[in-house]
């Protein structure tokens, strides 16, 4: 008999497929081959027909030729570090697809000559911070006070509470970036209680600044005190404080999270801040201040390894000048509305013999942002086999497991996408 290998199809037959011709050029011929290949492998070892290789590649396709995948927030956490932090607006997305291609980042069209990279996110900045002299932006929020530490402290010593020795998150603490730079950290204080005097005991002329940290992912309370910066700012050295949560203006449901431009009016000499964080950004560290130390930094020459890429430049820019941001949404999403939604989807899906309610919850900013603050909303609870069965699905859908219930929390789940929740519960 005729070995039924031999009735595999060829490979150039299977990519003369339209469909697959099309894929080729959307996802790129090497991955649309694999695709084909394994087919062919699977049809070799009998696990599908050999007439249907062409439609096992197909169906093995990604959308996109990335690894990542769009996934449904429905955690709760607004800023969720693991997937992605702050989403980008319509806005910001718009920004990035003009500047995918050749752009004027670093050229003025009217001139022909050469201009300022970045000019317009920097004025954006400035624009929203008034209270800053002069601003300038780098590829992260560590790498901002990295830049400040080398530019400021090299050699000498940075003052810091030991209350604000904080990790940032994956296992990097501040200490360490700050002694790669070769500054010398003089800790002052208890992880508890740091006065005024403490660093006025610390500061001679060995110190090249004082640094406070905001400790954005988690809350000392108690017997605690701390200096403010405005107790500061008479000490004869900058001060430079990293808010970190890069909220640029007071937000009232936030009453205690700092924010650059009140921390600078208090006297700061330079702020630093996330820009995918509450100001709902690109990923981006955010320095403001002073100008003459701004200028400093920027001139330095580790600035130019820090240098943010045109896509964040175009998308901070639309961000800050756009209208308000998912991020902002998210956290001051309705109550009333979140149930009522939640009410909805349950319904629907009890209709379809599946358990689930409605039931009261509490998200978070997340992010390092906002420790503490407890963001009252609303979900739909399923039993907890649901939460691998969505990661898995299409869409992915991420929720949470409570007291064995998979949570599906609806404050960062766009209220056009609840279909595509009902979907993929459905399909679960």
């Amino acid at each position: 008999m005729t070995d039924p290998r031999r009735r595999v199809p060829r490979t150039d037959a299977v990519l003369a497929d339209p469909r697959l011709t099309a894929a080729a050029e959307r996802l790129g011929p090497r991955l649309v081959k694999r695709a084909v290949t394994g087919a062919q492998d699977a049809a070799r070892r009998g696990e599908v027909a050999p007439g249907d290789v062409a439609d096992i590649a197909l169906a093995s396709l990604p959308e996109t030729p990335t690894t990542m995948r769009a996934v449904i927030n429905a955690t709760g956490v607004v800023l969720h570090t693991n997937l992605g932090r702050a989403p980008l607006s319509p806005a910001a997305r718009a920004a990035l697809e003009t500047a995918a291609g050749y752009v004027d980042v670093e050229f003025d069209v009217a001139s022909g000559e050469r201009a300022a990279r970045g000019r317009g996110a920097l004025a954006a900045l400035a624009e929203a911070v008034p209270a800053a002299e002069s601003v300038h932006v780098v590829n992260n929020g560590a790498a901002a006070i990295v830049l400040a530490a080398t530019a400021l402290a090299a050699g000498r010593d940075v003052v810091v509470s030991r209350g604000e020795l904080v990790e940032i998150g994956a296992g990097f603490r501040l200490p360490d970036l700050l002694t790669s730079t070769g500054a010398k950290l003089r800790e002052v204080g208890t992880t508890n209680r740091t006065t005024v005097a403490d660093y006025v005991a610390a500061v001679d002329g060995d110190a090249a600044f004082i640094l406070k940290v905001h400790p954005s992912n988690f809350v000392v309370s108690g017997f605690t005190a701390s200096a403010p910066v405005a107790d500061l700012r008479g000490l004869g050295v900058p001060v430079v404080v990293d808010i970190g949560s890069g909220l640029l203006t007071p937000d009232p449901s936030l009453p205690d999270e700092p924010d650059a431009t009140t921390t600078l009016r208090d006297g700061a000499d330079l702020v630093t801040a996330s820009g995918d964080k509450l100001l709902g950004g690109p990923q981006a560290g955010l320095l403001l201040g002073r100008a003459g130390i701004v200028e400093q930094l920027r001139r330095h020459p580790l600035a130019r390894a820090l240098r943010v890429d045109k896509l964040a430049l175009a998308a901070l820019e639309a961000t800050l000048r756009g209208p308000m941001t998912p991020t902002h949404d998210y956290l001051h999403a309705n109550v009333h509305d979140l149930r009522v939604r939640a009410e909805k989807l349950a319904e629907e899906l009890r209709a379809a013999g599946i358990d689930a309610v409605a039931v009261a919850t509490e998200g978070v900013v997340g992010g390092g942002g906002a420790p503490g603050v407890r963001l009252p909303g609303w979900a739909v609870a399923l039993a907890a086999p649901y939460a691998e069965r969505l990661r898995k699905g299409h869409p992915c859908v991420v929720g949470r497991v409570d007291r064995d219930r998979c949570l599906l929390d609806l404050r960062c789940v766009p209220p056009a996408a609840d279909a595509d929740v009902l979907k993929a519960v459905l399909a679960g």
